[in-house]
């Protein structure tokens, strides 16, 4: 009996200005393995399936254990983590592609900078400098602090940009996690200082009204966060804050 291997077909680029190819691999099976575990393989013994040798695949991950959400890639079509994603629970041949959303830096790297400019745009943070004590800060009503804390399940992977319509190259759409985190930090008792500059900035080139509402980003999310369900509230509070900007000039 022939020993049972792995079969992945991988998406490649050698740097930002070559042309993509794409090379296929045969690796051992072993039971619950995953796709970083796959690209391991590879790694040690970069033969394709054809026996031609090549050089290891590029891939980035820092975790393994879907919390810094580097490890994002599509596989087989679909924006997932390569660490939580298990051969035994896909359809092989898998295909490993990197994010089309986001500029390539080499095979599955690709450069997320676009959504970290967006939360630097929208101040996704609460600006508390720790220069004094100030003591404990106010608390959040219980009811607030269970849906403020799926928000903060976000881990920039990336994936919602990569399912979103409205998100490509040629689009400013700062896409759907950075609008959940205006949400969280708007709530958030300290945060809640600079709301009407993060609502101003979604109100501005790239933001909330380039959202066509879709729905995918809410169906890859690998954290299940009811990312429309934020874009919702966005929607009536910048409706809000525009009433009240108008009246108040």
């Amino acid at each position: 009996m022939s020993e049972k291997t792995i079969h992945l077909i991988i998406k490649r680029q050698a740097d930002p200005n070559s042309q993509p190819y794409t090379e296929e691999f045969k690796i051992p099976y072993r039971p619950n393995m995953n796709i970083i575990g796959c690209l391991m393989e590879i790694q040690k013994n970069p033969v394709t399936a054809d026996g031609k040798e090549t050089t290891p695949v590029a891939w980035e991950s820092v975790c393994l254990e879907e919390v810094c959400g580097a490890c994002s890639m599509v596989i087989n079509g679909r924006p997932r983590q390569g660490c939580s994603t298990l051969v035994d629970k896909i359809q092989q041949p898998i295909r490993l592609a990197p994010m089309s959303t986001f500029p390539i830096v080499r095979d599955l790297i690709v450069d997320r900078s676009r959504m970290f400019e967006s939360l630097k745009k929208v101040k996704a943070w609460v600006p508390i400098d720790g220069t004094w004590d100030l003591g404990p800060g106010p608390r959040m009503p219980e009811k607030d602090r269970r849906w403020a804390y799926e928000l903060q399940k976000c881990m920039t992977c990336g994936c919602c940009l990569e399912a979103c319509p409205n998100v490509s190259s040629k689009s400013p759409f700062m896409g759907p996690a950075p609008l959940s985190q205006v949400r969280l930090f708007n709530e958030h008792p300290t945060g809640a200082m600079h709301r009407e500059e993060r609502l101003d900035a979604i109100m501005g080139e790239g933001g909330i009204t380039d959202c066509g509402n879709s729905q995918n980003c809410v169906q890859v999310c690998p954290k299940g966060i009811p990312l429309t369900t934020s874009i919702a509230a966005l929607n009536n509070a910048t409706t809000a804050h525009s009433i009240r900007r108008f009246f108040k000039n």
